[in-house]
């Protein structure tokens, strides 16, 4: 039997849960044991269907959802009904904890930033609550307007370490010297967010993507960060923590990048695509090579392409 009641109770739900989050959402049209609907902003929309099925289970289908928004979304949604251990599935995690999490690693413009996050059981809620997710599941705007979420819901704990362009040629440069790879150069960043957050608050355990051997970073570490217990692992913003991280950070990055295109007068792109090297060509023309550095990481390949005659 359709519980036509629980369908209804759930689009509700639903509906509030989107509406207070500024997304317009249409009334219910009725299908087959269930109903459908769709969920629209300005310039993007999709369809979410609620149905029971042959087992009696009531199911919210999403596949309907298409673009960048779509993870979101279900996120929001589902956050709603998740507790801490479900914002936080992996083995042996528990709360609170720091995540951290780098960006502009792959850009060839702008610099590179750490953020370092703690989360507790009330801000896990309420960052998945909100849609915090990976920041490369989210567009431009979208991570700007979340890293002010995160920023308030944490309560200022929180740290972004951001490395110019210039600092960053410089370090990799001495870094080279001595022998040690980009790895180095991106612990340093993650042990200093981590230290900065642990001047704010006190944590045991913090949880960071898997680029390096564990050592490189706890060997950043400074007095306040040596009992920290550091977790590594492959795709770590599916944790929360970190998910919230990469926000900070990507924002960041955003946001300097649009200040070096403003005071270079020339939009700098990101990524390093065929359009960034045809940008660093015309920046060279306006510029000079020199001021290359103060803009771009220049161990890149792409420098070669941009400087050759």
């Amino acid at each position: 039997m359709i519980e036509k009641d629980k369908i209804f109770e759930v689009y509700e739900k639903i509906r509030s849960i989107l509406k207070e989050e500024k997304f317009d959402v249409s009334p219910y049209k009725q299908i087959d044991y269930g109903l459908q609907f769709a969920v629209s902003t300005l310039s993007w929309s999709g369809v979410i269907r609620i149905y029971q099925n042959k087992k009696g289970i009531l199911k919210v289908d999403y596949s309907q959802l298409k673009g960048g928004r779509s993870l979101e979304i279900q996120h929001l949604i589902e956050g709603r009904r998740m507790s801490a251990q479900t914002a936080m599935p992996e083995a042996g995690l528990t709360l609170p904890i720091i995540g951290t999490d780098e960006s502009g690693k792959g850009d060839y413009f702008g610099p590179l930033v750490s953020a370092a996050v703690y989360v507790d059981e009330v801000s896990a809620k309420e960052l998945t609550i909100c849609g915090v997710v990976d920041s490369k599941n989210l567009s431009d705007s979208r991570n700007l307007e979340l890293s002010r979420r995160v920023a308030g819901i944490t309560n200022g704990r929180f740290a972004v370490i951001e490395i110019s362009p210039e600092k960053y040629n410089s370090l990799y440069e001495q870094f080279k010297k001595e022998k040690k790879n980009l790895n180095t150069l991106l612990a340093w960043g993650h042990a200093k967010a981590m230290e900065e957050v642990l001047t704010k608050v006190d944590c045991k355990a913090a949880i960071a993507d898997q680029f390096a051997d564990e050592r490189v970073i706890l060997g950043k570490l400074q007095e306040k960060g040596k009992s920290l217990k550091l977790i590594q692992m492959p795709k770590a913003e599916k944790n929360i923590a970190v998910a919230a991280a990469s926000v900070m950070a990507r924002a960041r990055f955003l946001e300097k990048l649009e200040k070096l295109s403003s005071e270079f007068k020339i939009k700098l792109p990101k990524g390093a695509s065929q359009t960034v090297i045809e940008i660093g060509k015309k920046f060279v023309d306006m510029h000079g090579r020199e001021s290359l550095r103060k803009v771009a990481k220049l161990h890149f390949k792409t420098t070669k392409q941009i400087i050759q005659s």
